[in-house]
């Protein structure tokens, strides 16, 4: 995907940019988009291919929840293109989306080596999967597919889509494990995260990396059988592990 073209005016250091061509042409449009990445230049570069498509109309951009709030005001989009790296306080901003903008679909971005990324975006519930190295006619499908409820997923993804998928089923065969299967360790970071942490601090509480607490969470949902901090935190109360004051 090219993203040489230059964003402009104040529009690219707020991150946000509303009415690309022509004035209502986002209401107007068939299909309305919001870009909400961490990457300015992958911003700059999907505005730049889609500004003059005739059924995509680009309502707003930016980097982080409250612009991007502020740039939509009371309109909702077709379609969300997430980074689902983005996080606030330990909550991804992908999950924050379908609940504030639940008519939207969303469309999650991860970079192209980040394959990993592949089974939070389905456990996310995400409508669509788009690499950053992406072509232009990848992006439209995806983008046009997801407004009608489809997915369009390339070979390599679906191959790694159908691996999560046998992987999941397997699990749901073999049934939940339990708090009982629960390390010393992951028990201390899911008691933090039902204070509230986020992983940043729990890391610093547990003098580790950020990456050790996300695959301590990983392990935790996977142990639990849920997909949710929350839905963890009240499977470890529930079977007792945990009291709330």
């Amino acid at each position: 995907m090219s993203m040489s073209l230059p964003a402009t005016g104040t529009e690219a250091r707020q991150g946000a940019v509303i009415d690309l061509r022509g004035q209502h042409r986002g209401e107007a449009a068939l299909v309305q988009v919001a870009i909400l990445d961490s990457q300015e230049v992958f911003r700059r570069g999907v505005r730049s291919l889609l500004s003059d498509d005739p059924e995509i109309a680009l309502l707003a951009d930016a980097s982080a929840w409250q612009p991007m709030e502020s740039a939509l005001g009371t309109r909702t989009p077709s379609v969300f293109l997430c980074d689902i790296g983005l996080t606030e306080t330990g909550e991804s901003l992908s999950n924050r989306v379908r609940e504030r903008y639940p008519d939207s679909h969303v469309v999650v971005v991860v970079s192209a080596e980040d394959d990993i990324e592949l089974a939070r975006a389905v456990r996310a519930g995400a409508r669509g999967y788009l690499r950053r190295d992406c072509t232009l006619a990848e992006l439209r499908a995806t983008v046009l597919a997801a407004a009608r409820g489809q997915s369009i997923l390339a070979p390599s993804v679906a191959t790694k889509l159908l691996e999560e998928l046998a992987t999941m089923v397997k699990r749901a065969d073999q049934g939940a494990e339990g708090v009982g299967a629960l390390s010393k360790r992951e028990r201390e970071v899911l008691s933090l995260v039902a204070e509230g942490l986020n992983n940043r601090a729990i890391a610093a509480r547990l003098f580790i990396s950020e990456n050790t607490v996300k695959n301590h969470v990983r392990n935790i949902h996977e142990k639990l059988g849920v997909h949710t901090r929350m839905e963890a935190v009240v499977r470890a109360v529930r079977e007792g592990l945990l009291r709330i004051a």
